[in-house]
């Protein structure tokens, strides 16, 4: 159900807090008002889903482990150009074809946003096969073990835990309580960057039902006496999910126990967190995981209690309604913001105060406004170090002042990763234009690049409640 995707989408998708995503209906139970987009459940035929896959073709295997793995996992096309993700069963796993029918249509029932779907199934002699939506953004043992650009930030770690307990809680609802394996590796990230369960795990996926294929380190205690999966045991593992996003590695659950009634929580942590949470959102977290690993299945909480307890950690800086500028510098997208800069061009100097004599006008006045220039054209040319060069120019001639000017240095010091400088240049163009929002949304981006994500945050709402105040009054 994953797919691939480049480090620039990784870093796109781990700052996408939209603020719709996190509306109270939509906390409560994950339902968009868009799943009827989501086809109906259909059976396919083993013909259509050769021709979607290409032959079951090698390069269509997005699963781990490829095509070693028992069970296999391909990327797919219909002839309506949906995307599919086709799960290959093992010859052996469903002899009863009427069983495994059944099953499909009990899950292909299910309809919900924090789920990667179940939209089909194909059964034809021995072959199974089950059909799911699409997911193109890779899997959280991808982005959280072996990410490329950057870790993933708290903000999205704890959208991860509220989404997981959300879609579980809703299977719970319906009667699907059971999930199979819940791993690192069964959660996927959709087209907007949110995280989504796999369908997958609420198959039985052998003969019994009896299936937990993680190392024996990971596995529920009462698995191990009685070789069943409950309810109680998918909360367990959701507690191992909980701890690798606590510390970005898979560490067993003893071992984080052992550390946590040591109080040494801050040792469970992820290293590339530090400074970026507060120790109260990650001891409530922390706290949260050793009781979902209590060792008697009844001491734990159930999905529902996991949804209240991780909604109570969701941000306010979350739901800010982040105008396109905003929102590319909470996402530290600087081509974004390059565009924007571009686009808006110098309108927001107007009424910026630049007294000038006439002899400053006839002496000095054309070499400064050819620094501008020149500078404006490495700009749009994307030559960012030049573009430092002209503006430094202009700005130290003295002779005219213009925020957009420090603006656009800043962003061009952030291209050539250089984020102290680029943060004083978006404090000077608050300087010049108190109440410039534009400035503190670039002094959130130069934040963030400083990993001081707290403060970015604070000031990122800064500038938005300045925009809305500011669009009230147009």
């Amino acid at each position: 159900m994953g797919g691939r995707c480049s480090k620039y989408t990784i870093c796109w998708w781990q700052s996408n807090l939209k603020p719709t995503d996190l509306e109270s209906s939509d906390l409560e139970n994950g339902v968009k008002n868009d799943k009827d987009c989501i086809p109906g459940f259909s059976e396919y035929s083993l013909e259509q889903l050769k021709v979607a896959t290409s032959g079951f073709s090698v390069d269509n295997i997005v699963s781990e482990h490829g095509e070693k793995a028992p069970n296999v996992v391909y990327r797919g096309k219909l002839d309506n150009d949906r995307f599919i993700a086709v799960k290959r069963f093992n010859k052996s796993a469903w002899p009863d074809s009427r069983q495994f029918l059944e099953e499909a249509k009990l899950v292909g029932q299910l309809r919900n946003d924090r789920l990667a779907n179940l939209i089909g199934c194909c059964c034809d002699g021995n072959e199974r096969l089950l059909v799911a939506e699409f997911m193109p953004n890779e899997t959280l043992a991808k982005h959280l073990f072996h990410w490329d650009a950057q870790p993933m930030k708290w903000a999205m770690r704890l959208r991860v835990a509220l989404y997981l307990a959300q879609a579980l809680d809703y299977c719970s609802s319906k009667g699907r309580a059971l999930y199979h394996d819940l791993n690192a590796y069964r959660v996927l990230f959709d087209q907007d960057g949110n995280p989504r369960l796999s369908c997958f795990g609420l198959m039985k996926n052998s003969r019994d039902g009896k299936s937990y294929s993680t190392n024996l380190a990971f596995t529920p205690p009462e698995y191990m006496r009685t070789g069943r999966v409950t309810p109680e045991s998918v909360v367990y593992s959701f507690g191992t999910l909980l701890l690798d996003l606590l510390s970005g590695k898979h560490i067993p659950p003893s071992h984080a126990l052992d550390l946590i009634r040591g109080k040494n929580f801050l040792m469970v942590m992820d290293s590339c967190l530090e400074g970026h949470f507060s120790n109260d959102d990650g001891i409530e977290l922390v706290r949260l995981a050793s009781r979902c690993l209590q060792y008697e299945a009844r001491e734990r909480p159930n999905p529902k209690s996991l949804v209240t307890a991780l909604t109570s950690l969701q941000k306010e800086t979350e739901s800010l309604i982040l105008t396109p500028l905003g929102d590319a510098c909470s996402r530290m997208d600087l081509t974004a913001i390059h565009e924007i800069l571009e686009k808006v061009g110098y309108k927001d100097d107007e009424g910026i105060a630049n007294e000038l004599s006439f002899q400053m006008w006839t002496n000095q006045m054309q070499e400064t406004l050819n620094s501008k220039k020149h500078g404006d054209t490495a700009f749009r040319a994307k030559d960012f170090s030049t573009a430092i060069d002209c503006y430094t120019q202009f700005i130290e001639g003295g002779t005219m002042v213009s925020p957009t000017v420090f603006a656009r240095r800043c962003l061009s010091y952030l291209m050539n990763e250089m984020p102290q400088e680029a943060l004083g240049d978006a404090m000077q163009a608050q300087v010049i234009s108190p109440e410039w929002p534009t400035a503190f949304y670039l002094q959130a981006a130069a934040l963030f690049s400083l990993g001081m994500d707290t403060d970015a945050q604070e000031t990122l709402k800064d500038g938005t409640n300045l925009e809305a105040k500011k669009n009230s009054r147009s």
